[in-house]
């Protein structure tokens, strides 16, 4: 099990050879108390999926982060810094 209690066991490799973030940036968006969280996340075809989007002072970024929850687990899937639609949405709490 990750920090933060994530298991990014099987999503950190790919978030950081595509997109430069650690579990510890992650983490510090799922931790974030301001954090938009959104369940299913919208783009899920499965629904299976959960997305935060909060901010990382490690990535000095607001991050969208995917996780899965799975028997009491949550997984880390995948993370990248926001685009212009995350930020605007975290900026206005929505």
């Amino acid at each position: 099990m990750g920090e933060g209690g994530v298991d990014w066991s099987h999503g950190q490799d790919h978030m950081y050879e595509r997109h430069g973030l650690t579990p510890m940036m992650a983490n510090e968006a799922l931790a974030d108390p301001n954090r938009l969280f959104c369940s299913p996340d919208p783009a899920s075809k499965s629904g299976a999926s959960d997305r935060t989007i909060g901010w990382s002072d490690l990535a000095g970024a607001v991050l969208v982060v995917i996780t899965v929850a799975d028997d009491g687990v949550v997984f880390g899937v995948n993370g990248w810094i926001g685009n212009d639609t995350a930020k605007r949405l975290y900026q206005e709490g929505i």
